[in-house]
């Protein structure tokens, strides 16, 4: 069986402000590309049709992606079932996988179930998988498209020599 490597840590924070600002002094991670009320074209949750306005910071911590979301709607979802509003902890561990749907079958086969599924503007899938009972933590599950492997990578590469300064940008900014 081929290696599922972790990619990403997530952490579910009231602020994703304030979050990045001290993962920045405290953690040395980042910097932290925001991006808010990332736009969901369709989600379920457990089968039904929902919604999920979430807002995200992206930095680097050591060879892995960091990270922090905030939920920003009332509703039900994978990280609502783990965490009210004022809470933070870790939220799921990601993976890129070469087929997204084989993965969510596979995970299901493992007796596993899909919290949430979404899907982005431009065709973009990812879902997360309640492995809570036991690691933990969700499963965040991604198909490795060249726009997110692109991300991940700019991200990486703004971690490279920096100095600390500036720990809070924003994804729009990173391609001007």
């Amino acid at each position: 069986m081929p290696h599922r490597p972790f990619v990403q840590l997530a952490y579910h924070v009231p602020d994703i402000f304030e979050a990045a600002e001290r993962w920045a002094a405290e953690r040395g991670a980042g910097p932290f590309y925001i991006n808010e009320h990332i736009p969901v074209e369709r989600a379920l949750y457990r089968g039904q049709p929902g919604e999920f306005d979430h807002s995200s910071a992206y930095g680097q911590l050591g060879s892995v992606m960091l990270e922090l979301v905030q939920q920003n709607n009332d509703g039900p979802s994978g990280v609502r079932d783990m965490y009210a509003p004022d809470e933070q902890g870790l939220h799921h561990c990601a993976t890129i996988v070469p087929d997204f749907k084989d993965e969510l079958d596979r995970y299901e086969d493992l007796g596993f179930t899909v919290a949430n599924e979404f899907w982005l503007a431009g065709g973009m899938q990812f879902a997360f998988i309640d492995t809570v009972a036991v690691y933990g933590h969700m499963v965040e599950v991604y198909e490795g498209q060249p726009g997110l492997l692109q991300f991940y990578e700019l991200i990486e590469a703004a971690a490279e020599g920096w100095d600390g300064s500036d720990p809070i940008r924003f994804v729009a900014d990173m391609n001007r």
